[in-house]
C-alpha cells in the first residue's frame, strides 16, 4: 500500500534514518509516558517510537493514511490512531491517571501556528512537546526581544513554555523536499508561570494589536488599549517599538485597566 504526499495537507514525509534516530533520542520515551503524535504521516517517527516505547497514540487527518499506518505497525506495539483534525482534538481527554502527555510531531507548515496556540490552551495536561517545524517558525518561537524574528508568537508562547531549538534538518531529509529548512524543537511548560496574566483574553488582544503594525511605536500601536501616560508610568519608553519589550512587560501592560 503506497500513499503520495498531499499538497492540501502540507505533507512532506521524513525518510532520513539518522534524523529519525536523533528525534527519537531527543523525545526520550520513559516508562509510563503517554505519547501522542500529531500527523504521523507514513510512520517515519511513529514506528521507531512504537518499537522503543511499546504504546503510542496518533492523531491523523488524512483518512487514507490510517490503514497504511495500522498495517505497518502490526506486531510492533500498541498503536491507537485517532482519525481527526488536531486543531479540534481534545488532547486532555487522553490523559490517564494524572500522567501528563508528551506531544510530538512533524507539524504541517500551513497549520503550525494555530496548532501551537490550540495546544497552549491545553497546557495543563502536557509535560513536554517536541516538534519539527519550519526553521523560521522555530526561530520566531525562540527569539529574544529586539530580534527581527521576535513577535506575537514568541510572546504568547513565553507565558506558557520554555522554547528550545534542538537541531536543524535539511530539506533532503523529506520526500518531497520542502522549499525551506526545518528544525526540531522542544517546548517545556514552566513549573511556575514566569509572570502573572490576570486576563488572558486581554493579554492576547494587546499582544496581537501591538504586533499588527510592528513598525509603529508603542504609543501608536497600543492606542485605545493603554495610554501614553500609563506606559511611561511603568518606566517603559512609549517611543519604543513592540519588538523591544519583554513578554513580562507585555503582561504588565495588559494588566492595566
Amino acid at each position: 500500500m503506497t500513499h503520495h504526499p498531499r499538497k492540501r495537507f502540507g505533507q512532506h514525509f521524513l525518510h532520513d534514518p539518522a534524523v529519525i534516530n536523533r528525534i527519537v533520542r531527543a523525545i526520550d520515551p520513559q516508562p509510563g509516558d503517554t505519547i501522542i503524535e500529531i500527523g504521523p504521516g507514513q510512520g517515519a517517527i511513529t514506528l521507531p517510537l512504537l518499537k522503543k516505547h511499546g504504546t503510542l497514540e496518533a492523531v491523523e487527518l488524512d483518512r487514507d493514511l490510517v490503514p497504511l499506518l495500522r498495517e505497518k505497525a502490526a506486531g510492533q506495539g500498541e498503536l491507537l490512531i485517532h482519525q481527526a483534525d488536531a486543531l479540534k482534538f481534545d488532547f486532555c481527554q487522553r490523559q490517564q491517571a494524572n500522567r501528563k502527555l508528551k506531544i510530538v510531531g512533524n507539524l504541517p507548515y500551513n497549520v503550525s501556528t494555530p496548532l501551537m496556540f490550540r495546544l497552549i490552551e491545553q497546557i495543563g495536561c502536557i509535560s513536554a512537546m517536541y516538534f519539527m517545524l519550519q526553521k523560521e517558525v522555530v526561530e520566531r518561537m525562540a527569539a529574544a526581544p529586539g530580534n527581527k524574528r521576535y513577535g506575537r508568537l514568541t510572546v504568547m508562547l513565553a507565558a506558557s513554555v520554555k522554547v528550545e531549538k534542538l537541531f536543524t534538518i535539511g530539506a533532503g531529509a523529506f520526500k518531497p523536499p520542502p522549499k525551506v529548512e526545518s528544525a526540531f524543537c522542544s517546548l517545556t511548560p514552566w513549573p511556575q508561570a514566569p509572570f502573572e496574566i490576570p486576563d488572558p483574553a486581554r493579554f492576547r488582544q494587546l499582544v496581537t494589536q501591538a504586533f499588527s503594525a510592528r513598525r509603529k511605536t508603542l504609543r501608536n500601536a497600543l492606542k485605545g488599549m493603554v495610554s501614553v501616560e500609563q506606559i511611561a508610568d511603568l518606566g517603559i519608553d512609549p517611543g519604543l517599538r513592540p519588538e523591544n519589550l519583554s513578554p513580562a512587560q507585555f503582561a504588565t501592560l495588559a494588566a492595566l485597566s
